[in-house]
């Protein structure tokens, strides 16, 4: 009777445990999606601030783009790496300020394709959106649930990520580059590497959260996956909207 009792409160406390470190993740991926859908929403008021403004006129030249426009672009590319390689020695309030912050400059540099599609079809924002929230959720429920090990695709999608940015730089020096039939390649190659590094972020997310025991650790890892994860919605949101207008 004495083991039987004992058996009981151990496969109770298993259970607890369990429950426990299951409720610990839901929050966990409840804390990150909070903060990346955040993110999003102050790119979204940023972008529409600037179009509503005289500031989206202070992004263009006559020959093209002005020098503000590059800087916001690459001083918010500074702010999200320096964010990355920073995570775990910031306090959580202030990765989250350089979250928001990045969100922000981010929806001012996107200006410039909004404009194009709000002057062409202002649907195919909406399209995009839907079908970029679609392709995020499956991307991202495939991560988590599956347990086939998605990190020999790490080398491939950083390489793919390296490739994508230099050609969108160079587009900016020949702006012919991306038109045509290589420009309806460029984005959905952009369309794959990001759905691709949903799935593999959520993923490493999940095992992340099993190896780091310390609460506060856990809380700047939420801010990193907010970031990567907004980084990966915000460019397949992006790439479709760039095909949904490849013809303007």
């Amino acid at each position: 009777m004495v083991e039987r009792k004992s058996t009981v409160r151990t496969k109770s406390r298993t259970v607890a445990a369990s429950a426990k470190r299951g409720g610990g993740i839901e929050l966990y991926f409840k804390r990150i999606f909070a903060l990346m859908f955040g993110a999003v929403g102050v790119t979204a008021l940023a972008a529409f601030a600037t179009m509503a403004t005289p500031l989206w006129g202070m992004l263009f030249t006559e020959t093209g783009m002005s020098v503000l426009f590059y800087i916001l672009m690459f001083g918010g590319m500074g702010v999200a790496i320096w964010a990355q390689t920073r995570a775990f020695a910031m306090k959580p309030a202030v990765a989250m300020g350089m979250l928001f912050l990045y969100a922000a400059l981010l929806g001012i540099v996107l200006t410039p394709l909004l404009l194009l599609a709000v002057t062409q079809n202002p649907f195919t924002i909406l399209a995009a959106f839907v079908i970029a929230a679609l392709m995020f959720a499956c991307m991202a429920l495939f991560g988590y649930k599956t347990v086939k090990d998605l990190s020999f695709m790490r080398t491939f999608l950083f390489m793919g990520m390296i490739g994508l940015i230099l050609v969108g730089l160079a587009s900016f020096i020949w702006p012919t580059l991306l038109g045509g039939t290589f420009g309806m390649i460029f984005c959905l190659i952009g369309v794959l590497v990001f759905a691709l590094f949903t799935a593999y972020d959520m993923q490493m997310l999940k095992r992340a959260y099993a190896a780091v025991g310390d609460e506060y650790q856990k809380n700047q890892l939420a801010v990193l996956g907010a970031l990567h994860l907004y980084i990966s919605f915000v460019a397949i949101f992006q790439y479709v909207l760039a095909l949904l207008n490849r013809n303007n």
